[in-house]
C-alpha cells in the first residue's frame, strides 16, 4: 500500500503529463491553423488566377473570331467575280393556271379620320409630380401713382416648367473622427452612398452620365465640351472611366435579365452591325450587336461575327419559342426540337412589296393577304382580345386568310419560273410555313418581330453621333448600358432616378442593404417606386 507522499508525486506527475499534453496539442493546433491560413491564402491566389486566366481566354477568343472574319472577308475579296449567266425569258403565264387562283381579299378604304373633338381649351397645366420652387410677389407700392399704402386685393398662382442643372453641384461632407470613452477606438462618420471606393462623382453624377450618352446619345466630347465651359474640367481617360465603372455596376443586373429571359420561355431576337476600333486595324472593325428581348425586357450582346456556333451555346439549353428573321445561323438551334421556330410577317411582307418590281398584278394580291391579317390582328388589339378570345379570334379571322394565300401560291407558283422574284419569295413562304402561322397558336406571340428591330433605333442614331466603339471591351460595355436603359425606357421610369437608385445599392453602402440582382432591375423598381412610373 502506497504512501500519502506516493499519492501526491503520482497526482503531481499526472497533472505535468496532463499540462505537456495539452502543450502539444496547442502547438499542434497553431500549425494547424497556421497550415489552414496558408492553404486559403493558396486558393485565394489560384482563384484569382484562374479569374484572370478566364478573361484572357475570353478576351483571345474574341480577338481570334475578329481575325478570323478579317481573314475570311479578305479571302472572300480575292475571289474572281463569278459571271452571271444571262437572265431565262420569262414565259408567259398560263392563263389557265392563273384564273384558278383564289381571289385576293378585298381591303377596306383607308379612311381620314375625323379631327378629334372635346380638347380641354387653354394650355396644360405643369406636371404635379415634378419638385416645386414656391416664390412669392408682393407689391409695395401702387404702379400708378407710387402711393406706399396698399390694401391686398387678389392673388393668382402662375406655373412655368424649370430646371436645375444639378450635375455640376459640388457635394461637400464633414466627417467627423470620435473616440471611444471606454476602448479608446477611433470612430470616423460614415460617407454618403458613392458609385465606388474613392470616386470622384456620386451616383447621381454617375447616373446622369450615362443617361447622356445612352439614352440621349450625347458623345463623349461633347459633354466634356459642355463641363467644360461650365467650369468642371474633366480628361476624356476620366469620362471613359466613369463608363466602365458604370457598365460594371450594371453588370449582374444585365445578366439577371438575361436569365429572366431564358425562363420566360419567350424570346424575340434581331441583329445589325456596329463598328469596333481594333488594335492593328487601319479602319474600323465591323462587328454585330445582338439584341434579345420580350415584354419590357432588353439585352443587347455584342459578338465579333455572326457566327452560329456562338449563337447555338448561348442558347443552349433554353426552351421555348423564338421569334426571328429567317436566317441559316439559327438552324441548329431549331434542330434540336427544344426550340420553337416563330417567324415574322412584317419580313414576308416586304418581300411581296419587293416583287412587285417583277410582278406587281400578282405580287400586290399577295402582299393583300397579309396586309388583311394585320388589320384582323389590329382590330383584336383595339377590342381588348387576350388569351382564349384572342386565340379563336386569329382562328376565325386569320386562319383563313393563310389557306387562301397557301391555295394561290399554288396556283401560281407554276407559271412562274424559279428565278422570278415572286417564286422565290413564294418559296420563302413555303420554307418557313410552320414558323409564320405559329401565332395563329399561341395568343402571346406578336404576328412579327418589329419590336426588336424598334430596339435598333437607337442603336442607329447613335451610329451618327459615335460612329463606333472605342474597343472590343467597349463595346461589351456598350451592350449591357444599352439594354439596361432600354428596358428602363420600356417600363416608363425615370431613368436616371433608377440608375441613381441603384447606384446607391451596389456601390460603396451595398453591405447595408445587401440586395440581389433581381430585386435592382428595372421591373422590381417600377413594383417599389410606382411614383417614379409615368404612362402615355
Amino acid at each position: 500500500m502506497g504512501t500519502p507522499v506516493d499519492s501526491q508525486f503520482s497526482a503531481c506527475f499526472l497533472a505535468f503529463v496532463t499540462v505537456v499534453e495539452a502543450a502539444l496539442l496547442l502547438s499542434e493546433n497553431a500549425l494547424l491553423r497556421a497550415d489552414n491560413a496558408r492553404l486559403l491564402k493558396a486558393v485565394e491566389e489560384l482563384t484569382a488566377q484562374i479569374t484572370v486566366l478566364a478573361n484572357g481566354m475570353a478576351t483571345s477568343n474574341t480577338r481570334i473570331a475578329e481575325l478570323l472574319a478579317i481573314v475570311s472577308r479578305a479571302s472572300n475579296k480575292r475571289k474572281p467575280p463569278v459571271e452571271k449567266p444571262p437572265p431565262a425569258e420569262v414565259p408567259s403565264p398560263s392563263q389557265e393556271g392563273l384564273d384558278s387562283r383564289p381571289p385576293a381579299p378585298a381591303l377596306p378604304e383607308k379612311i381620314k379620320p375625323e379631327p378629334k373633338t372635346g380638347y380641354r381649351k387653354g394650355r396644360s397645366p405643369v406636371p404635379e409630380h415634378l419638385p416645386t420652387d414656391e416664390h412669392e410677389s408682393r407689391p409695395c407700392v401702387c404702379g400708378d401713382c407710387g402711393h406706399d399704402g396698399v390694401d391686398l386685393v387678389d392673388s393668382f398662382t402662375e406655373e412655368k416648367l424649370h430646371i436645375i442643372k444639378q450635375h455640376v453641384r459640388r457635394r461637400v461632407v464633414l466627417r467627423h473622427t470620435v473616440r471611444c470613452r471606454k476602448c479608446r477606438v477611433r470612430t470616423t462618420g460614415e460617407s454618403l452612398p458613392a458609385p465606388y471606393e474613392r470616386s470622384k462623382v456620386t451616383c447621381e453624377f454617375l447616373a446622369w452620365l450615362v443617361v447622356m450618352k445612352f439614352y440621349l446619345l450625347v458623345p463623349l466630347d461633347k459633354i466634356r465640351n459642355d463641363l467644360e465651359l461650365r467650369g468642371v474640367k474633366l480628361s476624356m481617360g476620366t469620362l471613359v472611366g466613369f463608363i466602365e465603372r458604370a457598365s460594371d455596376l450594371l453588370a449582374l443586373i444585365d445578366g439577371q435579365q438575361w436569365q429572366d429571359l431564358r425562363a420566360g420561355g419567350r424570346i424575340a431576337s434581331d441583329g445589325t452591325g456596329l463598328s469596333v476600333l481594333v488594335p492593328g486595324l487601319a479602319t474600323a472593325y465591323k462587328g454585330y450587336l445582338e439584341v434579345y428581348r420580350w415584354g419590357e425586357t432588353v439585352c443587347f450582346q455584342y459578338e465579333a461575327q455572326k457566327d452560329a456556333a456562338t449563337l447555338q451555346a448561348k442558347l443552349r439549353g433554353y426552351e421555348g419559342i423564338l421569334l426571328t428573321d429567317a436566317e441559316h445561323r439559327f438552324n441548329e438551334v431549331f434542330a434540336s426540337g427544344d426550340v420553337l421556330e416563330a417567324g415574322c410577317n412584317a419580313h414576308g411582307r416586304r418581300r411581296w412589296e419587293a416583287a412587285e418590281s417583277v410582278q406587281p398584278v400578282l405580287a400586290a394580291e399577295a402582299g393583300r393577304f397579309v396586309s388583311a391579317m394585320f388589320i384582323a390582328e389590329e382590330e383584336a388589339q383595339k377590342a381588348g382580345l387576350v388569351g382564349d378570345e384572342l386565340r379563336a379570334w386569329r382562328q376565325q379571322k386569320i386562319a383563313p386568310l393563310y389557306a387562301t394565300l397557301e391555295k394561290w401560291m399554288a396556283a401560281v407558283e407554276p407559271t412562274l419560273v424559279p428565278s422570278d422574284a415572286l417564286a422565290q419569295t413564294i418559296r420563302y413562304y413555303r420554307n418557313h410555313w410552320p414558323a409564320l402561322t405559329l401565332w395563329l397558336d399561341h395568343p402571346d406571340l406578336p404576328p412579327d418581330n418589329s419590336g426588336s428591330e424598334r430596339e435598333f433605333q437607337t442603336v442607329a442614331k447613335a451610329r451618327l453621333s459615335w460612329l463606333f466603339a472605342g474597343s472590343t471591351e467597349g463595346a461589351h460595355r456598350a451592350a449591357i448600358l444599352l439594354g439596361i436603359v432600354a428596358t428602363a425606357k420600356n417600363h416608363r421610369i425615370d431613368i436616371q432616378e433608377y440608375l441613381t437608385w441603384v447606384f446607391e445599392r451596389v456601390g460603396t453602402h451595398a453591405h447595408k442593404f445587401n440586395m440581389t440582382a433581381s430585386g435592382l432591375t428595372p421591373a422590381a423598381f417600377k413594383r417599389a417606386h410606382p411614383q417614379h412610373y409615368h404612362p402615355k
